[in-house]
């Protein structure tokens, strides 16, 4: 059973020094992290932090928690036998976006399918930096890179189509450096029953510096972000006088107080729906068509994997004269040697 701690975010510091590049999204990313775990009262023997390969897969050592900095794609794996082995831990999946996408990415998906209740942060930088620059799975097609002199022909993946596609029942964005939003986005995930995946548009200085610049600048970002929160329209922009409506089965962008339109013309974020026609386009909103979503995109309730196991555990006991491993040893023909 989880307990609770009044612990400051300092107390989640492990004492290993970070050995990020200077100006990496990821610093960001920890200190938020930290933050959450503080707010939210946990106990640092109650928390388990599992990552893969990649920059972002040092986390760990910077946790004063349990961690277990495991192999290239299997964090997802990982993290389901540690959740499932220990149903009252608070486990987090750090990854990125070629360490759960390429080699990872069978996990990931059935992770998510599952809903085993790990909270998943996927950085998103669209590089491999580790290994010094190479195109990844969310590189735009074009990009040009070690791996692609001539631009990749390969068109990327969207993490919350994704992770929709998959049957996801939580979905977030966040950028690294806006740590009120990333805090918020955070504890929303930890407070959703089953997985929650949140991807961080994080920062790579040294090989895709500057790669999400053209929405997160401080000139541009009102006009080329929506932030969500359920239950409020979706408005946006410097002047808060954009809003989206539907134009046939399309989102469109319109301007309150042009053509008639109202305040009350603008849809409503409804996380909350089950159904996944709107996540889904909220999701796949890309710049400069659209504004980029962030905030909590989907949170919507369903079974939970570690919970369903547990009671199915509980209803096989009660039914059966075998309680324990002796029982079992003990069962059917047996006898005793003297």
């Amino acid at each position: 059973m989880s307990h609770v701690c009044k612990l400051k975010f300092t107390d989640f510091k492990s004492d290993q020094g970070v050995r990020w590049c200077a100006g990496c999204g990821d610093h960001a990313i920890l200190n938020s992290v930290q933050k959450v775990m503080a707010e939210l009262e946990y106990c640092r023997d109650d928390v388990a932090v599992i990552s893969g390969i990649g920059c972002s897969s040092r986390f760990p050592y910077y946790m004063n928690t349990y961690g277990f900095h495991t192999l290239h794609g299997r964090a997802s794996a990982i993290s389901s036998g540690v959740k499932i082995a220990n149903p009252d831990l608070h486990v987090w999946q750090i990854t990125g976006d070629g360490d759960a996408l390429a080699i990872g990415g069978n996990h990931f998906i059935h992770l998510i399918r599952r809903n085993i209740d790990i909270n998943v942060i996927l950085f998103n930088n669209q590089i491999y930096g580790l290994t010094k620059g190479q195109y990844s799975p969310t590189s735009k097609r074009g990009f040009i890179s070690k791996t692609s002199p001539f631009g990749t022909i390969e068109s990327p993946f969207r993490p919350g189509e994704l992770c929709i596609g998959a049957r996801g029942h939580f979905f977030a964005r966040a950028i690294d450096k806006e740590l009120k939003l990333s805090v918020a986005v955070f504890k929303a995930a930890a407070e959703h029953k089953g997985t929650s995946i949140v991807e961080v548009l994080q920062n790579c200085v040294i090989y895709n510096d500057k790669v999400h610049n053209a929405i997160t600048d401080r000139e541009h970002k009102e006009d080329r972000t929506i932030t969500l929160k359920h239950g409020e329209p979706m408005i946006f922009g410097k002047e808060r006088n954009k809003g989206f409506v539907l134009d046939g089965l399309n989102l469109k962008t319109v301007t309150i107080g042009e053509n008639g339109i109202t305040e009350n013309d603008i849809l409503v974020h409804d996380a909350k729906c089950e159904d996944i026609s709107m996540h889904m386009k909220l999701a796949n909103m890309e710049y400069p068509e659209y504004p980029v979503a962030l905030g909590v995109i989907r949170d919507v309730e369903a079974p939970v994997y570690d919970q369903c196991m547990e009671k199915q555990i509980e209803d096989v006991q009660d039914k059966s004269s075998v309680k324990s491993l002796k029982d079992l040893l003990y069962s059917g023909d047996v006898w005793e040697v003297k």
